[in-house]
């Protein structure tokens, strides 16, 4: 008897309960018809008590008599009957269910069971008619046939005899054939032929014959094997793939193909090895003669210190061209086996050998685990090869073109590791970024102090380039618009690159070298091609630069700093074409061709820029300290036209906020930071405070050739404009290589990009206000002025209806100082922004120098003030002739200090606090001029009371 089963275990066996009634077929098409809920169906079921499933002679009408109480209700009884029936219900229909189910399979096993039926009956059939037979042979056989056939086996047994014989023979020859298909590398025959001749010998093993050709076999299958990996040391230079497949082959036939991986790597290793070690050996005794140094005894660190500088670059280069070869040999081995796993793949999934199907994949992927190991091993054993070379000789012997080619090469040699293996070129990258930090340090230090010599020289005369000119004409920034070849070096690669990127290995696995050096081909065209910058005839224009150059103070090396008319465009400050059809008074620029203002040290240090950034884009992870020196020949150039042409104590003194606070920040950093202020050094000074001063450039000394206190030349103006508006020039070049110095700066030291660019680049317009201020502070007799204001009484009793003279004297120095600009226009073009500064710079100071005439009137009445009023108004009208600059710069500034004469007490004292723009002297002066008028003693005292204590903080 078995125990209680489920409701769910007892309907899947429903042979177990033959006292369930089994419903008919109707019955079943009505089950199956009526609408049901599986899931209220299922509750039903499982809500059936255990007991109904407990055992077959299960009396179902005695329990439920049993379970009835005492008392009856009938209610009760219908309503537990009608749970009983839904409960029958239920289970009938999930038997017809089951049924119905199961009805197929039933049908499909009785047609089979049907099908055995009629084969086993067919099987009796031809049992008895083959027992038919053999009675019949049996009563038809004689002692004649049986002699037959004693004939005809002694007849096969010969003929075995003879092919055994046979075969022997032609094991015994079988030596001279391995001999010849070894000669022919034909590895995967010959091991074939041993193994078929192995498997002979042993089914002939009882001849005495066999054992020995046994032994012998066997030591030409190990003779086999060495051969095969001498073969496959070849493929570490050469790939090949038909002689790579027959080896291949091969050990996949002595079921070695793991082993045969083991020993490619070793090879591998040991081809890398010999590979340097030959190419530099060559090199050495190359350079070494006929001498009797033992070089091959040498280790290969050591054997790197005699490699001569002349030879260095040529032999780097066949060191990674030869490097290149293992390395791609190494990515055709993994190409071929890539390409026959998919292959063996898809003829494994058409057998049915399983076995043998799970040996091969075991050993795929052995092969696979390998070969992606051996990218990282290979290219690390590559590095340390490269690094010990480079670390062999001092590369800051080499002159910078001869580095910039060595941080090609290595460059070329990183983005082959990383298309190799995905590597970052740690141990290169560490390497050659010290030594390029180093050299590049010297380099730089020798370049700014060379910029210093340029800009001592420098006499501030005009480049005359191109109207066109752009950066990317010189040759300097070439490589940024070279397309990507196989022949243009990654430092000749263009700042983007096309979406579909075809890797090294691609370009050249079907031969070449990326590592074949170059020529240094030189553009056909010069950069020394004059431009028409405004000369009136082709002659002039000759002179004017013959005079230039064979200036004897510009060096040798900024001569050729003239630049042909290339392709490209830099974006250059212009006159619109509204400009140019109203020709404006203050535009001095308009006859001229609207080329850049630069000089020669303005080209030089653009070059020194391009070289820089040459180094940076092929070595990226110092592009950091590159972009710093960068900016340090920016803050140089900057601080030195500052020192030269704006350097005055007087500017700040005037409260117009001259320097901005920015500016005066940048020039603090810059002389803190770069500028060596020390004339000698102090022998006590402490190790690192020499070692700080190593790091800065003295300050620059403006050329005695430059002379800015000329007032027929505007206090040097042309110079002045020239000086700064080349800065301006350089700071906009700045901006356009800001993408790419971007691109390639680390993402932690961007903020020190955007500082430089936000902070320095950007304040570079900024110094044309101060520079400009000075020759505005020259260029108008202001004194004069104030003497001629002086002798005018303003004490006057009726109204005025003709101005004063000063008014004429200033209106005709304004007169000049246009003239002289006119003829400054002439030597050098005065961009319209130069202009207006200079116009604002002097109408700015002729009215604060009329405040301050008018604040030395010692008596004033109304009728005076009035005449103030008139001389302004006089003099706004002539100068709005003389000057399109609107509106008129501290016009308010004078009005506003007239107007406060007429002000009440209390007015005057609001007005007093809230135009702090005035000094104490104008305040003071207002006060004392309107005491008797409308101001009497007492609020004269308050107000001066007032005045100072707005003064009180200023002290």
């Amino acid at each position: 008897m078995t125990g209680l089963k489920s409701p769910q275990e007892s309907l899947s066996d429903l042979g177990a309960i033959e006292s369930l009634r089994v419903p008919g077929k109707e019955e079943f098409r009505e089950l199956r018809e009526q609408p049901s809920d599986p899931q209220a169906e299922q509750e039903l079921i499982n809500s059936i008590e255990q007991v109904y499933f407990s055992a077959d002679s299960f009396d179902v009408v005695k329990y439920e008599l049993e379970k009835l109480p005492p008392v009856l209700n009938l209610q009760e009884l219908e309503a537990y009957r009608d749970k009983l029936k839904q409960q029958q219900a239920a289970v009938s229909k999930k038997v017809a269910d089951l049924i119905l189910e199961k009805q197929p399979a039933y049908v499909k096993e009785l047609e089979r069971v049907t099908s055995l039926q009629t084969g086993l009956q067919l099987a009796a059939v031809i049992c008895t008619n083959g027992r038919r037979h053999l009675n019949i042979a049996k009563e038809g056989f004689t002692q004649a046939s049986l002699g037959l056939l004693a004939n005809q086996r002694k007849r096969q047994l010969l003929i075995g005899l003879l092919k055994s014989l046979r075969t022997i023979k032609t094991l015994q020859r079988t030596d001279v054939r391995l001999s010849e298909m070894l000669e022919e590398e034909d590895y995967p025959g010959a091991i074939q032929l041993c193994l078929e001749c192995q498997k002979a010998a042993s089914t002939f093993k009882h001849y005495s014959c066999i054992s020995e050709l046994n032994s012998k076999l066997q030591d030409t299958l190990e003779q086999i094997e060495e051969q095969l990996d001498v073969a496959l040391s070849k493929i570490c230079k050469n790939f090949d793939i038909n002689h790579y497949t027959k080896v291949q082959q091969a050990y996949r036939l002595l079921g070695k193909t793991q082993t045969a991986m083991d020993q490619l790597h070793m090879h591998f290793t040991q081809a890398i090895h010999n590979t340097v070690f030959q190419v530099v050996l060559g090199y050495v005794e190359l350079c070494a003669g006929n001498t009797d140094t033992k070089f091959q005894k040498l280790q290969y660190k050591d054997l790197c210190t005699h490699v001569t500088p002349d030879s260095y670059i040529p032999c780097l280069a066949d060191l990674c061209k030869a490097l290149w070869e293992v390395m791609l040999s190494y990515y055709r081995t993994m190409e071929w086996h890539e390409k026959h796993d998919n292959e063996d793949t898809a003829s494994a999934s058409e057998g049915s050998n399983m076995i043998g199907t799970e040996e091969t994949n075991f050993d795929r992927g052995y092969i696979k685990k390998k070969l992606e190991h051996g990218l990282t091993r290979i290219w690390q054993d590559v590095q340390l090869k490269v690094k010990t070379y480079l670390l062999g000789t001092d590369l800051s012997i080499f002159k910078y073109d001869d580095f910039i080619f060595v941080l090609d090469i290595i460059s070329r040699l990183m983005q082959v590791g990383e298309e190799f293996c995905g590597s970052k070129s740690e141990v290169l990258q560490e390497s050659i970024r010290k030594q390029s930090v180093n050299y590049f340090k010297n380099y730089h230090r020798t370049r700014l102090d060379e910029l210093r010599m340029f800009l001592e020289n420098e006499t501030w005369e005009l480049c005359p380039v191109k109207s066109n000119f752009s950066i990317l004409q010189l040759h300097e920034f070439k490589f940024m618009e070279q397309s990507r070849s196989p022949s243009v070096s990654p430092s000749k690669q263009p700042v983007s690159t096309s979406s579909k990127t075809v890797t090294l290995f691609e370009q050249y696995c079907s031969g070449g070298n990326p590592f074949e050096i170059q020529a240094n081909h030189k553009d056909e065209e010069t950069e020394d091609v004059l431009a028409s910058n405004g000369y009136e005839s082709d002659e002039q224009e000759k002179s004017a630069y013959q005079e230039y150059d064979s200036d004897s103070d510009v060096p040798e090396e900024l001569k050729r700093d003239y630049v042909d008319e290339q392709t490209g465009d830099v974006p250059v400050k212009s006159v619109s074409r509204e400009t140019l059809k109203s020709r404006k008074k203050s535009d001095y620029s308009l006859n001229k061709v609207n080329a850049p203002i630069l000089t020669n040290t303005t080209l030089n240090v653009i070059r020194l820029v391009g070289k820089y950034m040459q180094m940076m884009n092929i070595l990226k992870p110092i592009a950091f300290d590159v972009i710093h020196f960068m900016s340090q020949l920016f803050d140089y150039y900057l601080y030195a036209i500052y020192t030269f042409f704006g350097r005055n104590d007087s500017l700040e003194s005037t409260g117009l906020g001259l320097s901005s606070s920015r500016l005066r920040t940048t020039l603090n950093r810059i002389q803190e930071s770069l500028i060596d202020l020390e004339v000698s050094a102090d022998p006590t000074a402490t190790l690192t405070a020499a070692e700080e001063r190593k790091e800065k450039v003295p300050s620059p000394h403006l050329s005695h050739l430059v002379v800015l206190t000329s007032g027929d030349t505007l206090y040097g103006l042309a110079e002045r404009v020239v000086a700064t508006e080349s800065l301006v020039f350089l700071a906009e070049q700045f901006e356009f290589l800001q993408p790419h110095l971007d691109a390639v700066m680390p993402a932690v030291k961007k903020p020190f990009l955007q500082q430089f660019y936000s902070q320095t680049v950007s304040t570079a317009s900024e110094l044309r206000k101060p520079i400009y201020w000075i020759v505005a502070g020259k260029a108008l007799d202001y004194e004069q002025m104030l003497l001629l204001m002086a002798n005018v009484k303003w004490d006057v009793k009726e109204i005025m209806s003709q101005h004063n003279i000063y008014v004429d004297a200033l209106l005709k120095e304004f007169e000049q100082f246009n003239r002289r600009l006119n003829e400054v226009s002439k030597r050098v073009r005065i961009p319209l922004p130069v202009s207006n500064i200079l116009w604002e710079h002097c109408i700015r100071l002729a009215n604060r120098t009329i405040v301050e005439g008018y604040a030395n009137v010692k008596k004033c009445s109304n009728e005076g003030r009035a005449l103030m009023q008139l001389d302004f108004q006089q003099f706004l009208m002539k100068l709005e002739k003389l000057t399109d600059i609107r509106p008129i710069p501290d016009k308010e500034f004078v009005e506003t200090y007239i107007k406060a004469y007429y002000l009440t007490e209390n007015d005057m004292e609001r007005w007093i606090k809230e135009h702090r723009e005035y000094s104490t002297k104008q305040l003071t002066n207002l006060v004392n001029v309107c005491l008797g008028s409308h101001i009497n003693k007492k609020a004269r005292q308050k107000l001066l009371a007032a005045i100072d204590d707005i003064d009180r903080p200023k002290r």
